[in-house]
């Protein structure tokens, strides 16, 4: 939402000299789209507040980040950033909508519906007849997405999509019908969200290992949806680099809470508090305009990240932008754990095979003497005896001895029968870890090795370098739909399911995202 004196910047198009009308006419519908969405924002505040315009200086990496926040364009969005970033969207949707199926979603909906007025505007994944303030469904729905830790994640560690996707549904609900966004426009503001985490990561070398004091989602997640919002709500780049600031300071959470219900609060805060804080600075309220840079002995983003080395993002409007989604896909779950699981998980699945009777559904647990597991060092994904569902997903041991058992990790290994099975717990007993030097906590370098030995002194053997849905190694796209289908269609009936995939094909073309809305609502 804009302040009575923001101006609307005029958006660069492409110049197409084979055909100028259908250029002309392309910039007139966009300027037209942009002119209601900023008026639409503006009828949102009553009143609106008058603040004087305070332009920050253009050298700060604050402004930069500002500056290409409200800059980039549609047309800058290249064919592989748009088909990637449209894979996150449809694969965020589908785990947020099995996620409205979890305690902790439940109980984080009916907080926000008996703590709060009733504000019956933004649709809440998986309750067709629920809808809350903008703010609210943006916290109940990013709860959603990582309710069961199966959205998906990036290098250096973050899950990007659950804090940013949320938050831009949000606002095209609180938006008036004329004045909703085009489906390019949305997946504009989704990657400007994207970008902002990636390039704020890449900063910091501590960021690239997994993380032990900040949930990385807590911190450049909010900055992200900050980013995100302040993109689709047409923000003044001044405004935009305010948002970034007011976000710094309603950011972080600490690894502590991890493998806890808690933990997906903050995916749902990360959501909530970025569009908070680009709300706040559309009615002018102002932050630090250093957040973002190196000011000797004032930490601002510093304070997440000790060694982060401010750098500023280039102008779109003097060169080529070129997105980290480009050179870097995203990792996708096959099932729903923490990503170091995976390949703990698919190095299992591999002894799995050379069990005896394990094809023909024999394989007794007792042949089995010692296991082994060799993987990184981090102490909060090494739990022995997980006596919960959130620490079974944060469990090298829970992911080894299920894959060894059953040849593989679902969604139903998580639940009660299957994680109190005897045998299952039989294997946990058994297990070593060992944590060679030359597997680092970093999801780009890290491997998964499972070495078991049976009664008989037999030994076997798996190893997996780069599991099936990483970046690498990414899901094919009937896998990714398949994947969606299964968690889609926990709460939506087939039709709506298909048709959300229809949409989010061919968002990129559509003249607005209502056809999105409607199919979630």
């Amino acid at each position: 939402m804009l302040c009575s004196t923001c101006f609307v910047a005029t958006p660069r198009l492409t110049e197409t000299p084979e055909d100028p009308a259908s250029t002309a006419d392309t910039m007139l519908s966009t300027l037209q789209r942009t002119s209601r969405r900023v008026c639409a924002i503006r009828q949102l505040h009553k009143p609106a507040l008058e603040v004087a315009e305070r332009p920050v200086p253009e050298e700060t990496v604050t402004a930069s980040f500002g500056g290409f926040i409200q800059a980039v364009q549609p047309e800058q969005l290249t064919q592989t950033v748009l088909r990637r970033s449209k894979r996150m969207v449809l694969d965020s949707l589908g785990v947020g909508l099995l996620g409205s199926t979890t305690q902790v979603f439940e109980l984080a909906l009916q907080h926000c519906q008996h703590m709060y007025a009733p504000d019956d505007i933004s649709s809440v994944y998986g309750r067709s007849q629920t809808r809350l303030s903008p703010t609210l469904a943006a916290f109940v729905n990013g709860v959603a997405v990582h309710s069961m830790d199966f959205d998906d994640t990036w290098h250096p560690a973050t899950h990007p999509s659950g804090a940013v996707l949320p938050a831009l549904l949000a606002v095209s609900d609180m938006l008036p019908s004329n004045s909703k966004p085009s489906g390019l426009d949305f997946l504009l503001a989704f990657n400007v969200g994207i970008e902002v985490q990636g390039r704020l990561m890449r900063f910091s070398s501590e960021a690239h290992n997994i993380p032990k004091r900040f949930h990385p989602p807590s911190v450049v997640g909010t900055m992200g949806s900050a980013a995100a919002c302040a993109r689709l709500l047409a923000l003044e780049r001044t405004q935009c680099a305010h948002a970034l600031a007011i976000a710094a300071s309603l950011a972080g959470a600490p690894m502590a809470n991890a493998a806890t219900e808690t933990k997906p609060l903050h995916i749902g805060n990360a959501a909530r508090l970025g569009l908070e804080a680009a709300l706040l600075a559309s009615r002018g309220l102002e932050a630090s305009p250093l957040v973002l840079d190196a000011v000797p002995g004032v930490a601002g983003f510093s304070a997440f990240y000790e060694d982060y080395a401010a750098r500023p993002l280039p102008s779109p409007e003097e060169a080529e932008p070129r997105f980290l989604l480009e050179e870097q896909d995203v990792a996708f779950k096959r099932f729903p754990a923490h990503l170091g699981m995976h390949w703990v998980a698919d190095a299992a699945a591999l002894v799995h095979e050379q069990l005896p009777g394990a094809r023909g559904g024999s394989f007794s647990p007792g042949l089995i003497r010692d296991i082994l597991l060799r993987v990184p060092r981090s102490k909060y994904i090494n739990r022995p005896f997980p006596e919960s569902e959130h620490q079974a997903r944060h469990s090298f041991q829970f992911s080894a001895c299920t894959a060894l058992l059953d040849g593989e990790v679902t969604v139903r290994s998580f639940l009660p029968a299957a994680r109190r099975r005897p045998e299952l717990q039989a294997l946990l007993a058994r297990v070593r870890v060992e944590h060679p030097e030359d597997n680092p906590a970093n999801f780009d370098r890290m491997y998964g090795e499972v070495r078991v030995t049976l009664a008989g002194g037999e030994e076997l053997g798996g190893r997996c370098d780069t599991f099936y849905g990483h970046w690498r190694n990414p899901l094919s796209a009937e896998a990714l739909q398949g994947k969606f289908r299964h968690n889609a269609g926990a709460v939506l009936p087939g039709e709506k399911v298909e048709a959300l995939i229809e949409t989010v094909e061919g968002l990129d073309r559509l003249g607005d995202c209502r056809p999105l809305l409607e199919q979630l609502h």
